[in-house]
């Protein structure tokens, strides 16, 4: 029942009683963070040693039986294991969004493979993935570069859709208890944690004209971290206008040093990897295997920003698999309300105190499957280049190297997303009619 079955068969006793549809969705997230896991394991330097010293499981390290291998263990390691991995998992959330267009309710049959088969899903993840080693290199890994670069772009997009919600939900909160209890500790604690963001912020643009610019060149660098931090104090200006605060009394300083904190994250990322040597200090030239040259000793196998976006790739996907938005519009993008069957299934379990998951998509899906999916899909992709540091390998798919393409994704990726900010600002007052609320 449990390998065959829906979703809460899995759960314990002892754990409490959840939604069906939660439990599916924090499932097949395990599946990416294992898929995930398994992409650290093979690009960290040192493991092709480690399986070497195996006896006969790689070329050169040995027979056994007296039959020689011919396995070359790099063939299964560094950026082109990652490559394959990415494109495993991308494949297999690929299959399942199409498989799921269209379903409206738990009644559609293929609402039960959505929450259910979950041994035989994992068997298909695993017959994707050993696939996926099979392909051969030729122009597979360059081409896949640029489905990574598009993919990443997107999946940034999603990452600022949510920091935007999250940052406005938020600022609501916390005005509604200060306006509820009356404490002035609320705005105390919005005043800190706006400082402590714009101050942040500040720090880390000096470090950036400090590390990743010089006194002559690097004029690329300047005039991006330049154009940045002016949109920044444009968004946040513009902030705390009377106008928009009439529309938006919401609208604050909490959200715009998110947004400029998030932005300036964005920017070093760009700046990372940039293919100047004097303007990135950061800048390493990597062999297919995951090792490194570069004029100071290597003390990491990803650098800061990638690990940076590691973490912000865990909470965004974490923040896609369980959470319902308060505001209608990002409900309406990614059909996160609670279906109405949901509340009787909920007020049921707590009535009858058993600890078990219920069904809450009777009457209605309580997320889009398909769009789910999708966000998935880049999700895979974005961890793929974030991995690989998004270096692009050569012809001869022994070394990578860091291009432009990157830099300036990340960077439309920042405006974009200050673009979008602006506009949860604006629109009341350019759409009148419309309820933002």
């Amino acid at each position: 029942s449990c390998l065959c079955g829906s979703a809460p068969c899995l759960l314990c006793g002892c754990c409490p009683s959840a939604k069906n549809s939660t439990i599916s969705r924090l499932l097949f997230t395990f599946f990416l963070f294992l898929g995930t896991l398994v992409s650290i394991i093979m690009i960290i330097p040192g493991v092709e040693k480690e399986l070497h010293k195996l006896p006969g499981f790689c070329e050169g390290s040995g027979s056994v039986l007296g039959v020689q291998t011919h396995v070359d263990c790099g063939s299964f390691l560094g950026h082109k294991a990652v490559y394959r991995m990415g494109f495993a998992m991308a494949a297999f959330f690929f299959l399942f969004a199409m498989i799921m267009v269209c379903v409206r309710s738990s009644k559609d049959p293929r609402a039960a493979v959505q929450n259910g088969f979950w041994f035989f899903k994992f068997l298909v993840l695993v017959g994707i993935t050993v696939g996926a080693f099979y392909i051969p290199d030729g122009a597979f890994t360059s081409v896949w570069f640029y489905f990574g670069v598009v993919g990443s772009f997107l999946f940034i997009l999603i990452q600022l859709v949510l920091l935007i919600d999250f940052a406005h939900s938020w600022s609501q909160l916390w005005l509604r208890n200060a306006g509820e209890s009356n404490a002035k500790g609320w705005y105390a604690a919005l005043c800190v944690i706006t400082f402590i963001f714009y101050a942040t912020s500040i720090a880390a643009i000096v470090l950036l004209y400090v590390y990743y610019t010089k006194p002559e060149g690097c004029t690329e660098g300047k005039v991006l971290i330049s154009i940045n931090l002016i949109l920044c104090l444009i968004v946040s200006a513009v902030s705390i206008l009377p106008k928009i605060q009439d529309a938006q009394p919401h609208s604050g300083l909490l959200q715009a040093s998110l947004i400029t904190l998030y932005t300036v994250y964005v920017t070093w990322s760009a700046l990372a990897n940039v293919p100047t040597q004097t303007c990135n200090p950061t800048l390493l030239v990597r062999n297919s295997t995951g090792s490194a040259t570069a004029t100071q000793p290597l003390t990491t196998w990803w650098d800061a920003p990638s690990i940076v976006g590691l973490i912000i790739f865990i909470l965004c996907t974490l923040f896609i698999s369980v959470r319902s938005s308060d505001h209608p519009q990002v409900n309406k993008l990614m059909l996160t309300e609670e279906s109405v069957a949901g509340v009787g299934s909920e007020a049921a379990a707590v009535e009858s105190g058993l600890h078990h998951a219920y069904d809450n998509e009777q009457d209605g899906v309580s997320y889009n499957y398909t769009f789910f999916h999708l966000c998935l899909l880049l999700a895979a992709l974005y961890i793929m280049m974030t991995l690989t540091n998004w270096y692009r390998p050569d012809e001869s798919l022994r070394v990578l190297t860091s291009p432009w393409t990157a830099v300036w994704v990340k960077i439309c990726s920042s405006w974009a997303g200050l673009l979008l900010y602006l506009w949860t600002l604006v629109a009341p007052l350019v759409l009148p009619d419309r309820d933002f609320s």
